[in-house]
């Protein structure tokens, strides 16, 4: 696991995320009160957001880069710039999930900068990681500290940021696929996307800036 030493209290919040989206039946086992236990819910892995939720997040910031960009006629790739002075703990993670996804896409590159589309956040919340925005173009990636210490922290911030590019989650798939997120246990490490996770961003944003400009302009008439 990554080099970070958290505080005691951190390690209390174990049952990982519900993210915005309900717990499927199969990834929990309810104790005699009723509530989730703490093992099932850490055998379970960070499960993200509802597809809902997901699409909620990649239509707002599609919308937004394009506003910001609408003075740059022609251009062929969309700039999604990002604030991550909100999780500093996860500056190296965060720096290698760019990285990552402007390698293995064309048409949206991840910027830090000014004037920015989501931003970052850490801290100790029971849900674990997840991305979470209002659908009018404010969004947030949080980054849990516990899950963070059991799960690969590269895997875990780059899979959350393949939320703001548009990617559902698919836990039911193998460590080769960053989207199945913890489903393939702590042991995964895989922090990049397969060829049909960058195939899959790379249609979205094609087809999620031409319906965007398409919307913007006859709203403009």
């Amino acid at each position: 696991m990554k080099h970070r030493t958290m505080a005691a209290s951190a390690a209390l919040g174990l049952g990982l995320a519900l993210g915005l989206g309900a717990m499927p039946a199969s990834a929990a086992t309810p104790d005699d009160s009723g509530s989730t236990s703490k093992s099932s819910a850490t055998r379970a892995g960070y499960i993200g957001e509802s597809n809902k939720a997901t699409e909620a997040f990649f239509n707002a910031v599609v919308k937004d880069a394009l506003k910001k960009q609408a003075a740059k006629p022609g251009i062929q790739a969309v700039t999604v710039r990002y604030d991550a002075s909100g999780a500093p703990t996860f500056a190296g993670e965060i720096a290698n999930s760019t990285a990552v996804w402007n390698a293995a896409v064309d048409n949206v590159t991840l910027t830090e900068g000014s004037g920015a589309s989501f931003d970052y956040r850490e801290g100790n919340d029971p849900r674990g990681s997840y991305a979470s925005t209002d659908g009018h173009g404010n969004g947030y990636i949080f980054l849990d500290y516990a899950q963070n210490q059991q799960y690969d922290s590269d895997r875990v911030v780059a899979h959350e940021t393949g939320h703001v590019l548009g990617l559902p989650d698919h836990y039911e798939g193998p460590c080769s696929e960053l989207m199945s997120g913890g489903g393939p246990g702590t042991s995964c490490t895989n922090d990049r996307p397969n060829a049909a996770e960058a195939a899959q961003v790379e249609s979205l944003w094609a087809n999620g800036v031409a319906s965007a400009a398409f919307d913007q302009a006859a709203f403009a008439k």
